[in-house]
């Protein structure tokens, strides 16, 4: 009978990567903690309006809130795929203000609306230059509302990340320990 040895390198290096993979399933599952915050914290902003020029310098305290919003020039106009109140496809039609993008409302199509600028009252969402853009509610311009920001559409996938590092760090560990039996056939 020959004899069963364990190669010292791989056996090191799969050890590593097995570690890895389980550190990163476990950053995940505090990632998932800090998320579930982050998403609490939106929740509480989307019932507490602020005037914009009141907010603190970190964009994810702001968003889903409800502001006054005071365009004093527009500028740089783009219409991007978007949904409106009815969940139907279309175009949002963005335009670039000092400050933020706003967002006038939603269209059928990508025809370009002209808006001059001025005060608005919106919601905070996700996205644009700063981070963040607001929303018009009402529209303007002529356009059909827009759907309504929520922080329930923010994705919370940590859990599922931690599941696959763990379930990865379980096949290497497999994979290896099959690798060996073959080798001390």
């Amino acid at each position: 009978m020959s004899e069963r040895r364990i190669p010292i390198i791989p056996t090191i290096v799969v050890a590593a990567a097995i570690a890895t993979m389980i550190g990163l399933g476990i950053w995940q599952l505090g990632r998932l903690d800090e998320k579930e915050a982050m998403l609490a914290r939106f929740e509480a902003a989307a019932g507490n309006p602020q005037r914009l020029s009141q907010f603190p310098q970190d964009p994810l305290a702001n968003l889903y809130r409800r502001t006054p919003f005071d365009c004093e020039e527009a500028g740089e106009w783009n219409a991007i795929s978007g949904r409106n109140n009815r969940d139907q496809a279309g175009y949002v039609q963005i335009v670039s203000c000092p400050g933020a993008d706003v967002v006038l409302g939603w269209s059928p199509g990508p025809d370009r609306v002209e808006w001059q600028g001025g005060e608005l009252t919106g919601t905070i969402a996700p996205g644009g230059e700063a981070g963040f853009r607001v929303v018009a509610d009402p529209p303007l311009a002529g356009l059909q509302p827009n759907a309504t920001p929520d922080p329930a559409t923010t994705p919370n996938n940590h859990l599922a990340y931690a599941g696959q590092w763990f379930f990865f760090a379980f096949t290497a560990l497999v994979i290896y320990i099959l690798a060996l039996r073959r080798r001390w056939r």
